[in-house]
């Protein structure tokens, strides 16, 4: 079954709100095992909608309409769809008492005229409830095989009408699935992992492996077609395990909706351990990763953002004579900056009268590590010796410094960005090599 995703609205176009319906209806019908080869996206306007519907008609067998349902004048998908199908316009008398029902409900809201439009459907289509709101979704099976389906636009609308009514109408008709895992990776580019596994691609069949560049990641998603899901996890399982013993440690998670920072905080509460980051480039960049993970509060100590070569003194310890002699983009200053934040949390904890920072010369129990970041991300700055872009990390985990170098391209942002992608993996890398 070959399916295709029309979504309705002149807000999509013009960027006024991000289309998330398509994203989700893609997913759900690659877990159904369904095809999508076109999305459009298309404004409120009867011309073009119905040749967008026409269009959909002559190359897919499902088509999934999102949005245009509501009670203004606006809303002409029901209206369009029914004039391209050459069908009519009546009124449902259950939809109808669900409106009256939905506004009792709602105390206060007055049922106004236009309301009414969504009591109105398609001939000979079959309703679908919105428990969540006014407009009943539809389904209209035509006469050469044709199956077209009319969703609500509100996400907190669709989604659950999808999941309850359309997944089971669609899984009956859908013989088989299609079923995927994600392997993320990190320190590999993207043309350097797609060499790294031609051969299987090159040979694939069933399963197929799709590479993804991210910034500063590749991820790739293996996806097999199969009856059910117990043989498509089967097929999918030797794959995986090929691509396992080709990038090791290069591979942070195979949990689609883990991010690295989540990896991160994670092996830092697994180890008992706590981070302190010291930012100069990325400015606070690196620690708003962290602390969008939940749970971040038990592991993160303290930031410092130490942009000027003063801040770096005062608050990190980096000796004046490094700063002249090297610079603050320097691997003798990554050193110091990581080692100094580590140890400014140790002094503090002294004061404190509480656990001191294990830098490596006593206290075994107690668990701290640090992140350092300086960097050069233009425009301006840059040198023949140290263009922009280059970018120093120092990572100290059980009192050892690591610190590497990087030549970023790309703009500010892009530098800034792919120096916390590297800097956490530096930090992943380190607390595997020392504890696991």
């Amino acid at each position: 079954m070959i399916a295709e995703l029309i979504s309705v609205g002149t807000e999509i176009l013009l960027g006024n709100i991000v289309n998330t319906n398509a994203n989700y209806l893609a997913r759900k019908c690659a877990e159904l095992g369904i095809t999508n080869y076109y999305q459009v996206s298309v404004g409120d306007n009867e011309e073009r909608l119905a040749a967008a519907i026409n269009a959909a008609l002559s190359r897919s067998d499902l088509l999934i309409l999102t949005g245009g349902l509501g009670p203004t004048k606006d809303d002409l998908t029901k209206e369009v769809t029914a004039k391209v199908l050459n069908k009519k316009i009546i009124e449902d008398s259950h939809t109808k008492d669900r409106i009256k029902e939905y506004f009792t409900r709602k105390k206060g809201l007055e049922i106004t005229e236009n309301n009414w439009k969504q009591a109105l459907i398609i001939e000979g289509s079959t309703v679908v409830d919105n428990p969540n709101g006014t407009a009943p979704g539809l389904i209209v099976e035509t006469e050469d095989g044709k199956i077209i389906i009319l969703l609500p636009g509100p996400p907190n609308e669709l989604e659950p009408m999808f999941q309850e009514a359309i997944f089971p109408y669609l899984n009956k008709l859908q013989p088989g699935v299609l079923y995927s895992e994600m392997i993320k990776i990190c320190g590999i580019g993207e043309s350097k992992a797609e060499t790294m596994i031609q051969d299987l691609i090159t040979h694939q069949t069933n399963p197929t492996i799709a590479p993804y560049a991210k910034t500063g990641e590749v991820h790739l998603r293996i996806t097999a077609s199969a009856s059910d899901m117990t043989e498509g996890k089967a097929l999918v399982k030797p794959v995986v395990e090929e691509l396992e013993k080709r990038f090791s440690t290069h591979i942070y998670t195979n949990k689609e909706e883990e991010n690295l920072e989540d990896v991160v905080v994670n092996l830092l509460a697994k180890h008992k351990l706590t981070i302190t980051t010291a930012e100069s480039c990325t400015g606070g960049l690196l620690t708003g990763r962290l602390v969008n993970v939940p749970g971040a509060s038990e592991v993160l100590d303290e930031g410092f953002i130490t942009y000027s070569n003063e801040a770096k003194e005062k608050y990190l310890n980096v000796s004046h004579k490094t700063l002249e002699s090297y610079g603050a983009v320097s691997r003798e200053t990554a050193v110091e900056m990581a080692r100094g934040a580590c140890e400014n949390i140790e002094d503090n904890k002294i004061n404190d009268n509480s656990v001191a920072c294990d830098t490596g010369i006593n206290n075994s129990h107690s668990r701290k590590t640090s992140l350092a970041i300086t960097g050069i991300a233009g425009p301006g700055g840059g040198s023949e010796e140290k263009p922009v872009g280059t970018v120093y990390i120092g990572c100290m985990v059980n009192g050892h410094v690591r610190v590497k170098k990087y030549q970023f391209k790309g703009n500010r942002q892009k530098v800034r960005e792919y120096a916390v992608i590297n800097g956490l993996d530096l930090l992943r890398t380190s607390i595997i090599e020392e504890f696991e």
